[in-house]
């Protein structure tokens, strides 16, 4: 299954390999499809690849980390 998301990574995340942790910590591959970071905040897509228990525990993780988790309800360029 795939699951895409919009991370929203507050000032204090903004240096942290939270995408990289996620990939070593939990059975999912993540795929950064676009990403804007600032010195205030980072925006990213990411796209989830794995069985959706997975994904939900990364989505979890990210969320006790202090990352805003967005599901993209819409359809994206492949």
């Amino acid at each position: 299954m795939k699951r895409k998301v919009y991370l929203t990574f507050p000032q204090n995340l903004i240096k942290e390999p939270l995408i990289y942790e996620v990939g070593r910590k939990f059975d999912v591959i993540t795929n950064i499809r676009c990403a804007s970071v600032t010195e205030e905040i980072g925006l990213v897509g990411l796209e989830f690849e794995g069985d959706p228990a997975e994904i939900e525990k990364a989505s979890d993780y990210l969320k006790l980390k202090g990352v805003k988790v967005e599901r993209v309800e819409m359809h994206v360029v492949e």
